[in-house]
């Protein structure tokens, strides 16, 4: 029976795929994808920023404080979340920084990658809000490319399953957990978790087309959905992490977490379309602040009559007011 099940599994990629060398540099599988998310992460972001009347280059400005605070966070709470293997007995603490060899904490990152987009925004005077909203479905794409570092790594799967689907794990790999068999095949949360998030990204713009996802909607839907897949996800897993009783129930301190971060999000939302009907859009930007390009070459962003955000200069604008002026005197 398991090999009928092996035959129809999901082999994962050699250990010696995980990195590779170019001259003295060792480049990390797992580094990449972070990489690939973000820059896909960015560039929806920046066309979402744009349809909402900003300037692309301001996501630039505000992501390069964003993304160093979201890293930074994202590894200290995972060191918290599973300590064992830095503080433990075997523990060592030279790992800590090595970010490369996985393990990357979502609130952690969310949390202080929010400092540093609050930072950014401020900076470039732009609203964090608006900022969040338009960011909110490439945050949610880059965590599912990342996700492909987990399968790399042969790190962060589920529970041993017969289903066909199962994940292949090397019995020399050091996260292969002691006491299973060689050939045991384990659940793929990395892809579960991978296509839940894609289908996540497709339901918000999808949304984002029938209903008015401003005033920090968005953002708030990004993370009830992602957090309601979040929990059964996580409890699939079997990697060590911080276990907390609650209620009688014990659980990994991720599972708590997302429950909690779900009832929040969820009761924002209600507060969100329920107590404050969304009104017209407003700017992105603060009051007096506005992007770079628009201060220093006269252009802003105006309604060309299709419903699009379009950049035109103040000049050309000026010019059409004008002649219109002398029509109607």
């Amino acid at each position: 029976m398991m090999q009928a099940g092996l035959a129809a599994s999901i082999p994962s990629p050699p250990s010696q795929w995980a990195s590779f060398d170019i001259g003295p540099l060792t480049i990390h599988v797992y580094a990449l994808c972070i990489l690939a998310g973000i820059v896909l992460a960015v560039i929806l972001t920046q066309k979402r920023f744009v349809a909402f009347g900003g300037h692309a280059d301001t996501v630039w400005d505000i992501a390069i404080w964003a993304i160093p605070f979201g890293i930074i966070g994202g590894r200290l709470y995972h060191v918290v979340s599973s300590p064992d293997a830095y503080f433990g007995p075997d523990g060592d603490l030279a790992r800590i920084p090595q970010i490369w060899q996985g393990g990357l904490g979502i609130w952690g990152a969310i949390a202080l990658g929010a400092l540093g987009a609050w930072i950014g925004a401020r900076r470039a005077g732009v609203k964090l809000s608006a900022f969040a909203d338009a960011a909110a479905p490439g945050v949610l794409l880059a965590q599912a490319v990342g996700r492909l570092g987990n399968w790399f790594n042969q790190e962060l799967f589920g529970a041993p399953t017969t289903l066909p689907w199962g994940l292949e794990i090397d019995a020399d790999n050091p996260n292969f957990p002691p006491g299973q068999e060689p050939g045991t095949l384990f659940h793929p949360t990395f892809l579960y978790e991978l296509l839940w998030n894609l289908a996540g990204v497709v339901l918000l713009l999808l949304l984002a087309r029938k209903i008015r996802l401003r005033g920090g909607r968005m953002v708030w839907l990004y993370v009830a959905y992602y957090t309601l897949g979040r929990v059964w996800i996580e409890t699939l897993r079997i990697d060590d992490a911080e276990q907390v009783s609650l209620f009688g129930i014990t659980q990994r301190l991720n599972v708590w977490t997302s429950i909690a971060v779900f009832l929040v999000a969820l009761g924002v939302l209600i507060y969100l379309f329920v107590k404050r009907r969304p009104g017209k859009d407003p700017s992105v930007y603060l009051p007096g602040r506005g992007p770079r390009t628009t201060q220093e070459e006269g252009t802003g962003p105006v309604d060309d009559g299709s419903g699009d955000r379009v950049m035109k200069s103040t000049a050309e604008r000026n010019g059409r007011e004008g002649a219109a002026g002398k029509n109607e005197s």
